[in-house]
């Protein structure tokens, strides 16, 4: 999908990256006291209750098919949460799948429980996650965010992501298709490979 200006263009959402090449910066302290960890299925309960899933299966298929969860826990309790595939997963909201080449990851469904919220959880979740991430021989990282959601924005950039491509919605006369308009500073490599991941093709 080539870059759009079109005035009838909806900036939906942001996709960010993390290239493993360098420095990793500190891990961010949270304002609570928590513990970071890597989870599975012995957490699939505790998960489900603050994914708010009746059915904690969605959860056994994840692991099952090989995604990752990483949480916090303050005072033992889980209370922010995100997943990492390393293959294959569907963007639902944009109706796209990202496909990644060995030895990237896309971060995806995190979330924090809403008394928490406002704690730097977050950031500080995505800063261990690079770095365990990074342990396990990744070299770049994929992350988006929903331009509604500025909460989450912020919490990317502090963990040291940069934004490549902006998604936008564009109504053309016959069909509603989502484009992508690169950022300003952005390789046209990074470009090239954002567009390959989500679309399967080069044309930028």
């Amino acid at each position: 999908m080539a870059q759009h200006s079109e005035s009838n263009a909806q900036h939906i959402g942001t996709f960010w990256m993390f290239k493993l090449d360098g420095p990793l910066p500190a891990g961010l302290v949270p304002n609570i006291p928590a513990t970071f960890m890597r989870v599975g299925p012995e957490a699939v309960q505790e998960l489900a209750q603050v994914m708010e899933l009746a059915d904690p299966a969605v959860i056994l298929q994840r692991f099952a098919a090989g995604r990752h969860c990483y949480a916090a826990r303050v005072a033992g309790q889980l209370v922010t949460y995100g997943w990492v595939t390393f293959d294959e997963e569907g963007i639902g909201e944009l109706g796209l799948s990202i496909r990644l080449k060995a030895g990237e990851a896309y971060i995806w469904n995190c979330a924090t429980v809403p008394a928490y919220r406002g704690q730097r959880l977050y950031p500080a979740l995505l800063t261990h996650m690079v770095h365990a991430l990074y342990a396990e021989g990744v070299n770049r990282i994929w992350i988006g965010a929903d331009t509604d959601n500025p909460a989450s924005q912020i919490g990317i950039a502090a963990a040291g992501f940069r934004p490549v491509v902006d998604f936008l919605i564009v109504n053309a006369s016959t069909m509603r298709k989502v484009c992508l308009r690169g950022r300003t500073g952005i390789s046209q490599q990074d470009l090239e490979d954002v567009n390959q991941a989500l679309f399967g093709k080069r044309d930028f």
